[in-house]
């Protein structure tokens, strides 16, 4: 098998053991503890996907509301599946926040809420705060994309400055219950990160959300700071009593897709090792970092020794400078195939297990010992690449993106570093 070939089959092991239907069944609730109604409501690019796995394994009645992003519906019976925009959100997310929010504020005593929670759901659940709009909503989601924030600070701003994030939707559904099942795209797996916690408690602040603003000089329209500045958008706090007894559940989270990939790697007589998943920063500066990992071990058999398998997960960031295509993952590869200036025993691909790294519909990229001079044949400047911003546009120009299409799960980023003997 190739490195290619091998890093392609670690990429696809990792989507396949974070696939809804094989994760969620687990973690349904027993038919005697429903007395009314279950109800399903939920968002995220893995959230229909999830519905789907709800209604092949629920043998009683249920109904409910996902949204989910264009492209990754899965058909339902029971469960109506919407589509909306990510990452920047759109009308058609914002209509069904409100009709989930209204479904969750007709719930009794008696009802179960099961809610689906996966990557993607901050975008695909737009509900501003009174005051706000979507078009402000679309605005600072913009700002912090371009911001070079961590995912946990923009999911910090995104819980205040709306009324369905940050435990809100928990509140809606109470005197029900709540059994949220999550699948974690997060660094650290924190439930209040992910889709910005809808049915969780946040212990975070107005003040620290103005704080990231001030620290990467996002400009608010007058209404949003105010939002923030008065304290009108505070959360909902871990405490609140209406939260007591909510279940909360990571049916999958990045550290088990590594796992996956690492036993395929293993299998091929590479040694693997998980360097974290969590590891997060600027995009190209983590390649350059692990670039250097990946020279040491080839050049000095330390820490590792080859053949082996470099395994990570988390969410980079980019701050975005030039006009090209993106993404994270592209540019943290682009950096890492610049700093190994084309070394003959070290390979790598990177890319988003829910198949979108970006705005593109590109999951990642492979990079090799050719990958330089292959782009410079064809009159490709990496490094111009790079300064731009464009990590797509130089790996598709070299036939070298990795293209999934919608994989229905999402744990994250996802980069394997091959060094052979």
């Amino acid at each position: 098998m190739t490195a290619a070939a091998l890093m392609r089959a670690m990429f696809e092991a990792a989507i396949a053991s974070a696939q809804p239907a094989l994760c969620v069944p687990p973690y349904l609730p027993r038919p005697d503890e429903v007395r009314g109604r279950l109800v399903v409501i939920g968002a995220g690019k893995a959230s229909a996907a999830m519905a789907r796995a709800v209604e092949d394994h629920w043998p009683g009645a249920l109904t409910g509301l996902v949204v989910t992003r264009y492209g990754y519906a899965v058909p339902c019976e029971r469960i109506e599946i919407v589509q909306a925009a990510h990452p920047v959100p759109d009308a058609a997310g914002l209509a069904g926040a409100q009709r989930m929010l209204a479904l969750a504020e007709s719930l009794t005593a008696d009802d179960v809420v099961l809610c689906l929670i996966s990557g993607g759901g901050s975008a695909l659940l737009p509900l501003p705060l009174p005051g706000l709009t979507l078009a402000d909503k679309q605005t600072v989601n913009r700002a912090l994309l371009a911001s070079g924030a961590s995912i946990s600070e923009m999911n910090t701003v995104r819980r205040h400055l709306s009324a369905i994030k940050g435990g809100r939707l928990a509140v809606a559904c109470h005197p029900a219950r709540v059994i949220t099942l999550l699948l974690s795209d997060v660094p650290g797996d924190a439930p209040c990160d992910i889709a910005s916690g809808p049915t969780v408690g946040d212990a975070s602040t107005c003040a620290d959300a103005l704080a990231i603003v001030r620290r990467y000089g996002i400009a608010l329209p007058a209404q949003v700071r105010q939002v923030l500045e008065s304290g009108a958008g505070e959360s909902i706090k871990p405490d609140d009593p209406r939260l007591t007894g909510i279940r909360t559940h990571i049916v999958a989270a990045p550290q088990q897709a590594l796992q996956a990939a690492a036993a395929v790697a293993a299998q091929q007589g590479y040694t693997p090792h998980i360097l974290s998943d969590a590891i997060e920063g600027e995009a190209r500066d983590v390649g350059k970092v692990l670039a250097a990992l990946a020279l040491q071990v080839a050049g000095r058999r330390q820490p590792f020794q080859a053949p082996c398998a470099i395994l990570s997960g988390g969410e980079t960031t980019v701050t975005l400078r030039g006009k090209g295509r993106g993404g994270r993952n592209v540019e943290c590869l682009l950096s890492f195939a610049l700093a190994t200036r084309g070394h003959p025993r070290i390979h790598a691909l990177m890319g988003d297990t829910d198949g979108v790294d970006g705005m593109q519909d590109i999951a990642g990229a492979i990079a090799g010992p050719e990958t330089l001079a292959r782009a410079f044949a064809q009159g490709i400047q990496p490094r111009q690449s790079l300064d731009d911003n464009d990590g797509h546009g130089f790996f598709e120009a070299l036939g070298d993106s990795v293209i999934t299409g919608p994989t229905l799960t999402n744990v994250n980023d996802f980069r394997v570093v091959l060094i052979e003997a």
